[in-house]
């Protein structure tokens, strides 16, 4: 299997999700008093159905005990260990198992009823969906497995615990992931504009003394040439750095910024390259970017191989919601007509496979024109 089938790995869990589970604890925490209220005054109200009703009355006022010691300890995240869920939910079990020895064996309610909702919640918020269902499972075994019958009432209950166990935990999680998912974005969104406010920085300064000196020192020829052509290069490192040590990611959620790609290219390709790219990341699929990225330095090789290594390549990348289209052009004396066809007849697929190939296998076009003036490859390439 490859990173395109693959299933996502859990991610940890981060502040945010942590936060999201101490607002739904403090949430269970009302919910607790709330079924322990009613668990009080239902039990005061069936007292004669109880065949042992001191014992009964002791079980109910042990209930009341543990639901504060429980919204105590789930208070606290060091305190929401495995154990105190574990413990939570066999004192459920055991209130509800203990309901047949208390009443004949056609008693109808339990004594807890809907006060073991407190475990059932505490599992699918902090073990989701799977808690929910687990914690769902062994409270209605513990319910059925004592009754001689089940009327209506009793499937109807347990109907709603089996499925209000995993929806509520798979609720949680999805807040959890959210949150999760905010905070990425902020994150994003806070490093694009810190990086900008340093391109734009580093462009009025640095940036724009490197270019004159590559353009004065080509001019001056000499020694003064090679100063420009080295000034070039640092021009087109800087620029690459900035992108690369920006804040923000490479990867983006399974995403690839295919700018800071192109602009890399600037300094591994023997060819002077000059790469404009939009102010702002391009997010594309891991296999979009690499397949671009494989076409534009087959077109840089084309340079290479056809003008020569002092040729000069530029690369301009842009974005639009649909699409991105990066075009490549050099200051070569460009190719014949037909040229292109020619060469894939004759068994050079280089321009068939590794360019047009590698764009249209994503659902793109790559057109070509060139001239006297050059020759420029057009890549366009369908985010959707």
């Amino acid at each position: 299997m490859n990173a395109l089938t693959d299933p996502p790995a859990p991610q940890p869990r981060t502040d945010s999700a942590l936060a999201v589970e101490d607002r739904l604890y403090s949430a269970l925490a009302l919910v607790r008093v709330v079924v322990t209220v009613n668990m009080v005054g239902l039990n005061a109200y069936r007292r004669d159905s109880y065949a042992y009703p001191d014992l009964a009355l002791a079980i109910v006022l042990a209930l009341v005990v543990w639901t504060g010691v429980a919204i105590w300890l789930y208070s606290r995240r060091s305190r929401r260990t495995p154990a105190l869920l574990v413990a939570d939910l066999l004192i459920a079990v055991a209130a509800i198992a203990v309901t047949p020895w208390l009443k004949s064996d056609g008693f109808q309610a339990t004594l807890p009823g809907f006060w073991v909702m407190g475990a059932l919640l505490a599992w699918a918020i902090h073990w989701h969906w799977k808690g929910g269902l687990a914690a769902a499972v062994l409270l209605s075994l513990a319910d059925l497995l004592p009754r001689q019958e089940v009327d209506q009432g009793n499937y109807g209950n347990i109907f709603l615990v089996l499925i209000g166990g995993p929806i509520v935990g798979f609720m949680c999680e999805s807040l959890q992931r959210m949150a999760q998912e905010r905070d990425a974005a902020e994150r994003a969104a806070a490093a694009a504009e810190e990086r900008t406010r340093l391109a734009r920085a580093v462009h009025d300064g640095v940036l724009q003394v490197l270019t004159m000196v590559q353009r004065q020192g080509a001019a001056a020829g000499g020694q003064w040439a090679e100063l420009g052509r080295l000034a070039g290069e640092q021009e087109r490192g800087l620029r690459s750095l900035i992108r690369q040590q920006a804040t923000v990611p490479s990867r983006s959620g399974g995403r690839v910024d295919l700018a800071g790609a192109l602009e890399a290219m600037a300094t591994a390709h023997p060819v002077r390259v000059e790469v404009a790219t939009p102010g702002g990341a391009v997010l594309v699929d891991d296999h979009v970017a690499i397949e671009t990225v494989a076409a534009v330095k087959a077109c840089l090789d084309n340079v290479l191989a056809h003008v020569g290594p002092d040729a000069s390549a530029w690369i301009l990348a842009e974005a639009a919601p649909d699409a991105v289209t990066v075009s490549v052009r050099d200051d070569g004396p460009g190719m014949p007509p037909g040229r292109p066809e020619e060469a894939a007849a004759e068994g050079r697929l280089g321009v068939a496979s590794s360019i047009r190939g590698r764009v249209e296998g994503l659902g793109g076009t790559a057109t070509l024109q060139s001239g006297e003036w050059g020759t420029e490859w057009e890549l366009r390439v369908p985010l959707a």
